[in-house]
Parts: structure tokens; sequence; C-alpha cells
């Protein structure tokens, strides 16, 4: 079993980023990949996203959620429940195992296939095995700090992966402005 991945998207004056670890780690103490890229943007660059859990699941779902965006001309937050409901309702992709962070200048959404939307209450969220350290790093800076999104973003996973052994300081960063 792959596991090991973390997530982090912070939205703060009118700059949204996400950012990634590399690390793909197998069982409890193998590392197989340093530099792998969780993160990509969709829809011609205007909406970025980042995933936790199986790589083929996630490209599967990255794709549908695409697919979803264009049905609805960007409209994320339908494109969003349409994905979240076909998730958990369709006998395939219900089997799927990854957790996706989806975000634009404007929302943040994290999508789960147990039919799961969540839209945090501020401007920032994490996903993966070291979230809650790259949250609390994010949020601490977000608030006492001016840095813009993109640098919040990058040093919370820094401080993750000082952390969280399934986070490593391989970073991908994507922004939308």
């Amino acid at each position: 079993m792959f596991k090991g991945t973390t997530i982090v998207v912070v939205r703060k004056n009118h700059q949204t980023a996400i950012a990634g670890d590399g690390q793909v780690t197998f069982g409890q103490n193998t590392i197989m990949k340093h530099n792998a890229n969780k993160i990509r943007k969709l829809y011609d660059g205007k909406v970025i996203a980042g995933f936790a859990g199986s790589v083929a699941d996630a490209f599967t779902l990255f794709s549908k959620f695409e697919e979803k965006l264009r049905k609805t001309d960007g409209n994320m937050t339908r494109a969003a429940v349409d994905l979240a409901k076909e998730w958990r309702t369709d006998r395939i992709l219900r089997r799927l195992e990854a957790l996706l962070i989806v975000a634009d200048k404007e929302k943040i959404f994290i999508i789960s296939g147990n039919g799961e939307l969540i839209e945090p209450d501020e401007g920032i969220t994490a996903i993966g095995s070291g979230g809650s350290y790259a949250l609390a790093a994010g949020k601490a800076l977000l608030k006492y700090t001016d840095m813009p999104a993109a640098d919040i973003a990058k040093e919370a996973l820094l401080i993750a992966s000082e952390i969280c052994i399934f986070t490593n300081d391989y970073i991908s960063l994507e922004v939308v402005e």
C-alpha cells in the first residue's frame, strides 16, 4: 500500500496557492520516490488541485473533475458537488482511494469519496499524512506574517516535512490569481 502525502492550499490577498510534497512511501518504512508531483492546474490554469492517496485513482479524479468544470462552464461549486455525488454513487468510482483539494481564486474545497464536500471557514486547508502539521503552521503564518499565499504554502509544507515521516521537502507549487 502506498502512503504519505501532504497538500496545503492557502488563499490570501487575491492569490491562491497549492503546495505538495514529493514523497511516495511504500508500506511503513520504504520511500519509493522523492520527487512526485501531486498537484496540477486544471481548466486552462484557472483551478489548482492536489491529491492524497492512490496516484492512479487521483488521475482519474482529476480528469473527472475537469470534465465537471467544463460541463458547468467553470462553476467550481457545481463541479465539486457533481463530482462528490458521482464519486459516492458510482460503483467503480466508489472504490477509488484518494482525497482531493481543489481551489480557484475564490473557493477552496476538499472532496472525498464518501460524498463529503468541505469548504474551509478560513482561506487555508490541508490533507494527507502531514496535513495537520501543515495546517497548523500555515494558520500561524497566515495570521502573524505578511507573507503572500505562495510563501505560506511552501513554508507550511517545509515545517510539516520536519515533523511527518511521510512528507519530504521536495515541494511542488502552483498559484492562481
